[in-house]
């Protein structure tokens, strides 16, 4: 092989090295956090599910604070779907419910499932909706909550939600988005609305 024909090779074979750099920055397993005192962020996270859901990833959804009493159309679309397993690990709103205690609890036993799904790759993309609150809480610790989540095995991505995401989360994650509320009905008295709010 003459010089110039190594040259144009290796001048062949470097998009190629790039290529695959680039492949390697846009595969890995991401902590996301949606965060913030505006309306859409399970919904933004529940947009992501459905990317992760065409790509043929194994879902897993954890509520934190709805119950199962509650009827949300997104674990609708999931259970028409499949490939989504949807747990609820709450027993409602923290000014709705009787025992505190018991919601403690719960959300305690919640991270403590999330955490063996995780350990055992159960699923590639794992929703933990309404989670910034239990650590807000101090129902959860946060430190180890950070620590479990960027030491995580294999490919998976984690997405969190919730108002007053930890600043420690925040640190962590590599994709933070704050959804702040501009305007909402709710200011006018009106209720929240099944298609829209839930």
């Amino acid at each position: 092989m003459s010089e110039a024909e190594r040259s144009e090779t290796a001048a062949e074979r470097a998009p190629r090295e790039e290529r695959l750099r680039r492949r390697s920055r846009r595969e890995r397993p991401m902590l996301i956090v949606n965060t913030g005192k505006g309306k859409g962020k399970s919904t933004a996270a529940f947009g992501v599910m459905l990317r992760g859901w065409a790509r043929g990833y194994r879902i897993g959804v954890y509520q934190f604070v709805k119950s199962g009493k509650w009827n949300v159309g997104e674990q609708r679309a999931a259970e028409a779907l499949g490939n989504i397993d949807w747990f609820k690990m709450g027993d409602g709103w923290t000014w709705t419910v009787r025992d505190l205690e018991v919601s403690e609890d719960l959300a305690r036993e919640g991270w403590e499932e999330v955490k063996r799904r995780i350990s055992d790759e159960t699923y590639d993309m794992v929703i933990l909706d309404e989670f910034t609150y239990p650590m807000k809480w101090g129902w959860v610790d946060t430190e180890e909550v950070v620590g479990f989540l960027r030491n995580r095995p294999g490919f998976q991505h984690v997405i969190v939600t919730g108002r007053d995401a930890p600043e420690r989360l925040v640190e962590a994650a590599d994709l933070v988005s704050e959804v702040r509320k501009v305007k909402h009905p709710m200011d006018e008295g009106f209720k929240g609305q099944k298609g829209i709010e839930w």
